[in-house]
């Protein structure tokens, strides 16, 4: 990955490319890559729609190569949502792909006057650029499905929905999985809106006649992913939990620990969430003829991810993710596993957030546009998104925007950002992250549910204030470091309990590049990247009180534990002091 594609979308006489070396963005890939780029190059005050933005696209350094989890791939621009930096994270097989084609990152820049659409490709002969007005107005699935009939079954497609076109808050970039079914989103920030602005409906990537990413020592990286993945396998979260029930697992374990967020955040559980379990939909996607076991990507061996057939056997969506089955389900008071998966396959076909669209329904609900626990007309807000009605365009532009439009004051967001599956009254841990993070509230920024609640990693009361600065820090430096190398987030549970595995890891990217990095050089790395990010949206606006919780979190008790969020603001101003 020795060269940087950019593509100036509103150059004059249409859309022009050029390929530059990394220079001095060599040594770096995924999120360290994107949050560099758009650091030094994007105005931290431009309009994350204007032409100044810039959409980067990324894979991770160990992308393209036998490592296994190494399909992740960054997005990163400037965040229509939030107002600052965006790092948005997908699997699928684009990442892999665009490793091996060579590049280190496409970035797309300008924007076309015309409001044109385009399609780039991408293959061992080079880059194409064509109109893509043929397509607009489709939704992802439709989209790929003419991609398939044109150029065939094995390439891969990053793309944008209804709701990308229309420019919308909440939407999303899909990446194909190996069935090259658009399913694998990077979700967050908007991310989506800003490919849209830029006029790019879908970039095909074919690597036909390009051979895997060869590592500078053969026989040490082989031994070390060797180890890897034997690491993997032995953790009973990445080798038992996960491939068995998929990330939905965690239904029943955070309502049972009171940190499940019901009714928009009023309730700390929800009594019927067995019927939306990860065990009931394993059960159920097996008894259809579906399966709960499935990777998004070659090479993934957690295989968390499953295939979710309708009533009559029929394939609907990929498996709904914990947090897709929360935002749609409990934090909605919707326990029909089927309406969730209907809502999962038209945002993936939209292009939207699911934890966005999922928390606007519940603040909708919430201001009276349709009672709590209705899945129809949950099914039918989604769809006015889809059609981009005045309504539509006002739920898809997510959270924020919609309990600002109806009066609503109970609005989980940071930064413009819908809180993911946790309440951060029920777990203190992950009430830091989503307060303090570079991307507004993120889960995945620094996951401290793995401690606070699954005891990975340690053990932090999750109901106490103390020990959370330090975890949510510690893992938000660690998380940053593993966007960066592309792979899945996943492998914090076998890394973080596991010493041997993460020096696997290491000894890995050391063998692939000749390195000689070690556990201190991954932590600096971390930090680099968080203060390009912290950095930048310094210069874009933010401020330490834009690292709040929304105030009900600090005046509502959450049943069934009746405690508020106890970190206090002074403490929160600390977790970037290393």
């Amino acid at each position: 990955m020795d060269k940087i594609l950019r593509i100036d979308m509103g150059a004059g006489g249409g859309p022009k490319f050029r390929e530059d070396p990394v220079g001095d963005y060599a040594g770096i890939g995924g999120r360290a890559l994107t949050s560099a780029i758009v650091s030094k190059e994007v105005p931290p005050l431009c309009h994350p729609l204007g032409e100044n933005n810039k959409l980067v696209i990324a894979p991770g350094l160990l992308s393209g190569t036998a490592a296994a989890m190494s399909g992740r791939i960054s997005m990163g621009c400037k965040s229509p949502l939030t107002g600052g930096i965006k790092e948005a994270n997908a699997g699928g097989q684009a990442s892999q792909v665009l490793a091996r084609l060579g590049y280190a990152a496409i970035v797309l820049e300008g924007k076309p006057a015309d409001g044109a659409l385009y399609k780039v490709m991408i293959n061992k002969d080079g880059v194409k650029i064509e109109s893509a007005d043929e397509f607009k107005g489709l939704g992802n699935y439709d989209l790929v499905d003419k991609i398939k009939a044109a150029h065939g079954e094995k390439v891969a497609c990053i793309s944008i929905g209804q709701a990308g076109e229309m420019k919308m808050s909440a939407a999303s970039i899909a990446c194909t999985d190996m069935e090259m079914r658009p399913t694998r989103h990077a979700g967050r920030g908007g991310v989506g809106a800003v490919m849209g602005s830029k006029g790019v409906k879908v970039i095909v990537l074919d690597d036909s006649g390009m051979k895997m990413r060869a590592p500078k020592d053969p026989d040490k990286f082989k031994a070390a992913n060797k180890v890897w993945v034997e690491g993997l396998r032995k953790h009973p979260v990445t080798g038992e939990g996960l491939p068995a029930y998929g990330t939905n697992v965690l239904t029943n374990v955070i309502s049972e620990a009171g940190a499940y967020p019901t009714k928009n955040f009023m309730w700390g559980s929800f009594e019927t969430c067995n019927k939306i379990s990860g065990e009931t939909q394993a059960e159920t996607e097996i008894e259809r003829g579906g399966s709960a076991t499935h990777g998004c990507h070659r090479g993934c061996i957690i295989r968390c991810s499953g295939i979710y057939l309708d009533k009559d056997g029929a394939y609907l969506t990929k498996q709904p993710e914990y947090e897709t089955v929360w935002a749609h389900g409990g934090n909605c008071c919707i326990d029909d596993l089927d309406a969730i998966a209907q809502l999962d396959r038209l945002d993936d076909d939209f292009g939207l957030d699911t934890i966005e669209m999922g928390a606007t329904i519940g603040v909708a609900m919430e201001a009276g546009l349709a009672e709590f626990g209705d899945a129809e007309a949950a099914i039918n807000l989604v769809k006015e998104v889809g059609k981009g009605t005045h309504l539509g365009r006002i739920l898809g532009n997510g959270a924020a925007v919609t309990g600002k439009v109806f009066g609503v004051e109970r609005v989980p967001v940071v930064k413009g950002q819908a809180m993911p599956a946790y309440d951060p009254r029920g777990i203190q841990g992950i009430g830091v992250t989503y307060a303090t993070s570079t991307m507004g509230a993120d889960h995945t920024a620094g996951y401290a549910v793995a401690t606070n609640i699954l005891g990975v990693g340690g053990n932090v009361d999750p109901l106490k204030p103390e020990g959370q600065i330090e975890l949510s820090r510690n893992l938000q430096i660690a998380t940053a470091a593993v966007d960066s190398t592309g792979m899945c987030l996943f492998i914090a549970f076998a890394v973080l309990d596991q010493p041997d595995t993460f020096q696997a890891l290491i000894d890995m990217i050391n063998a692939f590049y000749g390195l000689s990095l070690t556990a201190d050089d991954v932590t600096a790395l971390g930090k680099s990247v968080l203060t390009n990010e912290r950095d930048f949206n310094a210069r874009a606006g933010l401020t330490a009180e834009h690292d709040r919780l929304p105030e009900f979190f600090l005046k509502e008790k959450l049943p069934p534990h009746n405690i508020t969020f106890q970190v206090k603001d002074e403490e929160l101003d600390q977790v970037f002091n290393w």
